[in-house]
């Protein structure tokens, strides 16, 4: 997900970026975002002055009493307390502007990389390395799709109904070539000169959000 700070910095770039995604209506995410912080910058501004004066008042309130003065201190009293309704009507609207700011975020993708070319589908994508001899398949031969399936290697209806589209269920040999796979790139990566590291296994909604799952 991308941060405030880098639309406001870098609107024009990220724009571009979108561009290439084929996302048309991409100003108009990036202003909503911007004017939903705007918004929750000034309530949060707003709100921090009511509240330190607000404390102040009370201070002084005490003072007031202390002194003997109880006509004062009692119209000093009715104005925090009108002050406090306003404090609530500002903390509800910053909870809501939040809220409102998270989803407009929600709703702009990640920008590509400078070097991705635009395009829509895979027809515009650019071929940077091939490697090795492309085999000519025999007749009858099926899809990887089709394979999981005919094997029970791979399940993704059931993965959706456990964990949502993305997470699909490796069975037999599958869930074998799916933990080797892991071991392999761990001990590549340990070669290579990185420290292995255990993150927790469950996550919480921004975590998700903030990777892109």
């Amino acid at each position: 997900m991308l941060q405030v700070q880098v639309l406001r910095d870098s609107r024009e770039s990220v724009l571009s970026g979108l561009a290439k995604r084929g996302i048309k209506n991409a100003a108009t995410l990036v202003d909503a975002v911007i004017r939903q912080d705007d918004l929750r910058k000034e309530t949060q501004r707003k709100l921090d002055e009511l509240k330190s004066q607000s404390n102040l008042a009370a201070k002084n309130i005490g003072e007031l009493m202390k002194s003997g003065k109880q006509e004062e201190a009692a119209a000093l009293r009715n104005a925090v307390a009108s002050g406090k309704e306003e404090i609530k009507n500002l903390e509800s609207i910053l909870s809501e502007a939040s809220e409102s700011l998270t989803r407009a975020l929600y709703a702009i993708p990640n920008v590509p990389h400078e070097k991705v070319p635009a395009g829509t589908s895979s027809k515009e994508n650019i071929v940077v390395h091939e490697h090795g001899t492309i085999p000519t398949l025999h007749t009858g031969a099926l899809p990887h799709s089709e394979l999981i399936k005919k094997y029970d290697i791979i399940d993704f209806e059931l993965g959706v109904k456990i964990s949502g589209a993305g997470f699909p269920v490796y069975k037999g040999k599958g869930a074998k070539i799916q933990r080797a796979l892991i071991n392999f790139f761990l001990d590549q990566a340990h070669a290579a000169g990185y420290r292995e590291i255990q993150p927790p296994i469950v996550i919480n909604e921004a975590s998700g959000y903030g990777t892109g799952q």
